[in-house]
């Protein structure tokens, strides 16, 4: 993988990851945090899609590498709603 395919593949992960933590309402953070969640939602999202039989909906492939869009969007949201209900659990809900 070359250096410009890494740097798509990232900028592909925080895409995914911003659009997951705008779906789920909370923001867990900047452009780092995004490339993290949206690796993360990308595995979570596969995971799921595995365990009920969903084929990869929209998949871009960068470097050999196969990047599941739509399952990293659900499962940024979903990776992004467990850390806010977490959150809310021990640090309690701010009030404004």
């Amino acid at each position: 993988m070359t250096l410009t395919e890494l740097l798509i593949l990232l900028v592909i992960a925080a895409i995914c990851g911003a659009v997951g933590q705008s779906l789920a309402g909370y923001d867990l953070g900047g452009c780092l945090v995004s490339i993290v969640v949206g690796f993360i939602g990308a595995y979570i999202g596969l995971w799921i899609a595995g365990k009920f039989g969903l084929p990869e909906i929209f998949a871009i492939k960068v470097g050999g590498k196969t990047f599941p869009i739509i399952w990293a969007v659900v499962g940024s949201a979903l990776f992004t709603l467990i850390i806010a209900l977490i959150r809310g659990a021990i640090f309690g809900r701010n009030r404004y």
